[in-house]
């Protein structure tokens, strides 16, 4: 009963979403619905003894309180203070200073499209040092977003680009990483150099490439005209910000990297204090410009403005894709999938393919990676065991479905960070991610399968 009522409830979501209907809202109720008649038809239970408000209908309220404490306080404060980051960047005009330094060598490789597919892959192998998909992003927009919106590629086009820059958790110290090659009883370090670099390194040539023709085709289709940003200097003085302003939006980004495993490893650093000392250097640099302690404070509002936006338009839709998912995951839904799939007497290969389609079905639909995935990672071994398949040849495709599958949900995190970033809808741009990312399931299963049967 609880798939069938995940099904209806689902497909309503999505009509109204088709309809155009504010999807937070939507979401809301969606996941709410399910999470009441879960805990009513005793399919299964909101929230634990402990943390139960003693009323279910209450619980669902304390569920989204409880996951807006969280997400507000974590990643929301990451997203918030990057966006608020990037808006005082282009009040000053450090933004339109970093265009004016890099557009003209990059203008003489006359295809903005291929710097689009190379800053794809700059992301992914800076990807290597900052884990979060999302984090990553959000400094790419600040950094690479303006350039290639200068070069004269479209918004949809960059944001895509960007969006799925960390597609694939490929970090030997992700997460991720780290669980499937406990749960599959290898070194880390071993599964991440013998398994997981070959995969994208056949992915950094098939998803670029893609990319490329993916991007370039639709922004033709919907009649975009690559026209380079004119460089010359133009009437609006904080657009004339001093060219050595194009170092500001860099600094966050280079402090991450600087202060990481990759260099300096006794100073502490993250995304959130990185954005403040930006915003530090930012203000002293505006009062030596200036010289007008009121002009340079009264700026400064632009920063406030941005963390007021990222709350309003991204943290909003993150907890409503929470709410969605624990809906579902009240219902039962992923957990009778995965059994169902046990006892349909699938080959090895044929069973990682369920199992990677369940995971891939379940990061669209949920707007995570990690959650599906760290749900079932346990389950795997007995899957494999019973199937003969090597635990890593069924963790390893399910890790990266899970990461590759979260770019193409409107919900997830990274897109309504990187759309609300680059002003699209999260909705178009997850269709230009689609063709790309597909491209990387079918790398990642045609790696797995080559792997098997070569025994490697």
């Amino acid at each position: 009963m609880g798939v069938v009522i995940s099904a209806l409830v689902t497909f309503w979501v999505g009509y109204l979403i088709y309809k155009k209907y504010k999807p937070q809202p939507v979401l809301f109720m969606g996941g709410m619905v399910m999470m009441w008649l879960a805990a009513v038809l005793g399919i299964g239970q909101i929230l634990g003894a402990k943390a139960s408000t003693g009323s279910v209908f209450f619980d669902a309220f304390e569920f989204m309180r409880a996951t807006l404490s969280s997400t507000a306080g974590k990643l929301g404060l990451n997203i918030m203070s990057v966006g608020a980051f990037a808006k005082y960047m282009d009040k000053i005009g450090a933004s339109r200073s970093l265009v004016r330094l890099t557009i003209k060598p990059l203008l003489a490789l006359k295809s903005p499209y291929l710097v689009m597919s190379g800053t794809w892959i700059v992301g992914m192998l800076i990807g290597l040092c900052i884990n979060s998909a999302s984090g990553l992003a959000m400094l790419l927009m600040i950094t690479m977003f303006p350039i290639l919106i200068g070069l004269g590629v479209s918004r949809l086009s960059a944001t895509a680009a960007v969006a799925t820059t960390l597609c694939f958790d490929w970090s030997p110290s992700d997460t991720g990483t780290i669980l499937s090659a406990e749960t599959a009883g290898v070194d880390p370090v071993f599964y991440w150099s013998h398994y997981q670099v070959p995969i994208v390194a056949v992915a950094f040539v098939v998803v670029g490439v893609l990319h490329y023709l993916t991007q370039k085709y639709m922004d033709k289709r919907d009649g975009h005209v690559v026209k380079p940003m004119e460089v010359e200097r133009v009437q609006d003085e904080s657009d004339n910000a001093p060219l050595f302003y194009a170092i500001l939006p860099v600094i966050p980004l280079a402090l991450i990297l600087s202060f990481s495993s990759l260099w300096i490893t006794t100073i502490k650093m993250n995304i959130v204090m990185a954005m403040f000392i930006g915003l530090f250097v930012g203000v002293c640099c505006e009062y030596i410009r200036w010289r007008d302690g009121k002009k340079v404070f009264a700026d400064i509002q632009a920063f406030f403005d941005g963390l007021g936006m990222q709350m309003a338009n991204v943290i909003t839709l993150i907890l409503a894709g929470q709410v969605f998912a624990k809906g579902l995951l009240c219902m039962g839904t992923i957990n009778a999938m995965i059994e169902g799939s046990k006892g349909l007497g699938f080959g090895p290969m044929a069973m990682m393919l369920v199992m990677v389609a369940i995971i891939g079905c379940s990061a669209v639909v949920m707007g995570s990676g990690n959650a599906p995935f760290f749900a079932f990672a346990a389950l795997t071994p007995a899957v494999a065991a019973a199937t003969g398949l090597h635990p890593v040849l069924m963790l390893l495709p399910m890790h990266f479905a899970a990461s590759i599958m979260r770019n193409c949900s409107p919900i997830t995190a990274v897109i309504v960070v990187s759309s609300g970033m680059g002003g699209v809808s999260s909705f178009d741009l997850v269709k230009r991610t689609f063709i790309p990312m597909i491209g990387a399931m079918i790398v990642t299963i045609g790696m797995t399968f080559f792997f098997y049967y070569t025994g490697y």
